[in-house]
């Protein structure tokens, strides 16, 4: 199984976004999963991995979570 980490930004306030993307894949990959861990962070992160790899950075993209959950749909 794989675990996913979410780095968000404690000063940006973004734990609600990391949170609602936490949620979604929850909801969509539980039983896939091993972990969906929420990571403090700084200086504007909001990143997801999966198994280490990273699939989506805020400062790259933009924030969708269904698009975020196509893109760990892909590494599982």
């Amino acid at each position: 199984m794989t675990s996913v980490s979410i780095e968000y930004c404690v000063p940006c306030g973004f734990l609600n976004r990391a949170e609602d993307i936490q949620h979604a894949l929850l909801s969509q990959f539980g039983e896939q999963l091993d972990s969906v861990a929420l990571v403090t962070g700084d200086h504007g992160v909001l990143r997801v991995d999966v198994g280490g790899d990273p699939v989506w950075d805020k400062a790259e993209d933009d924030y969708d979570v269904d698009e975020i959950t196509r893109r760990v749909r892909e590494k599982l």
